[in-house]
């Protein structure tokens, strides 16, 4: 294993660089995907990174109930300064499972609440809620109930016909590719790995011009989109948004602007090899698949290591 089994824990530092130009570069449905699961994999290397040297680290706590043998010589020399990571990895651990079960634990809570708040209004996709603040947002459907679109009367009575439209096909791109799954693998990632929090802000824009696109595609005007966006960001702002409405955060409403304003985006799956974003994107590719091979085979290592220290 050697120092192999920290590379988990830095590695996603190679995946900054197309963190921060898939945002420009490349389709937001293929950013969106590709940053997801770069983040996906690389907390899962850095998670068992942890385990592994939490196992050696407590090995050698006294009066642990694992085998007198896990810490025999020969384990601990499978992790470097095993003395110092081993019991480092241990808390470390915790607060990774603990923030994780925390972020999981609030976005079902606030689906609930948010979904027993419209159980008394009619039933349908779109939720009007008679209510003067200006919001709206795609609430993803579950055991206590189907995906809805909510929007407030204060939004609606800012916005035409055209615009309208506009804001229901944005909402309505989010509950169809689910996005609210991309967002909280991202939110995991980086509560797992604080060096994967560029990519959960850059997922938070990519799936929000992702959903600009979609919208655009359906109604067939790119400035009506646009419009749309900026009014709700200007009418919106400063009204108290209900905790529940903030599975798609709005991201950078003039980037996006911006963007809808300028020709629709090429549809590549994978940006050109010699090109900046090409050689980002192979570089956190080869970060992403160094990781998972140094896991697994420091994994496999120490497996072989506990086996053969372990009597029978």
């Amino acid at each position: 294993m050697g120092v192999f089994v920290f590379l988990p824990l830095v590695l996603p530092l190679s995946a900054w660089p197309i963190a921060r130009l898939a945002e420009h570069n490349l389709l937001p449905r293929t950013a969106t995907r590709l940053l997801t699961s770069v983040a996906a994999v690389m907390a899962l290397c850095s998670t068992l990174c942890l385990a592994l040297a939490m196992v050696v680290g407590t090995a050698q706590l006294p009066g642990n109930p694992l085998p007198d043998g896990w810490s025999d010589p020969e384990v601990r020399e499978a992790v470097p300064y095993d003395e110092i990571v081993g019991k480092a990895a241990i808390p470390a651990l915790i607060a990774v499972a603990l923030a994780c079960a925390r972020v999981a634990w609030r976005h079902f809570r606030v689906r609930r609440q948010a979904q027993s708040a419209l159980v008394d209004l009619p039933g349908g996709q779109v939720a009007v809620l008679p209510d003067a603040e200006p919001y709206a947002y795609a609430l993803p459907g579950g055991r206590r109930g189907r995906e809805r679109i909510v929007v407030t009367t204060g939004l609606l009575g800012h916005l035409d016909a055209g615009e309208r439209r506009a804001l229901f096909a944005h909402e309505r791109a989010h509950l169809s590719a689910g996005h609210h799954r991309f967002l909280l693998t991202v939110q995991l990632a980086a509560r797992a790995n604080p060096f994967l929090r560029p990519l959960r802000t850059a997922v938070v824009f990519t799936a929000e011009r992702w959903a600009d696109e979609e919208s655009a595609q359906c109604v067939g005007d790119r400035k009506a989109v646009a419009r749309a966006i900026g009014k709700a960001a200007l009418v919106s702002r400063g009204a108290p948004v209900p905790s529940f409405a903030g599975f798609a955060a709005p991201g950078p409403v003039p980037r996006r602007v911006a963007a809808l304003l300028g020709p629709a985006p090429a549809a590549r799956t994978w940006p050109p090899s010699f090109t900046t974003v090409g050689l980002a994107a192979w570089a956190a590719a080869a970060g992403t698949l160094l990781s998972a091979m140094s896991s697994a085979n420091s994994a496999v290592t120490l497996a072989l290591i506990l086996r053969a220290a372990t009597p029978l």
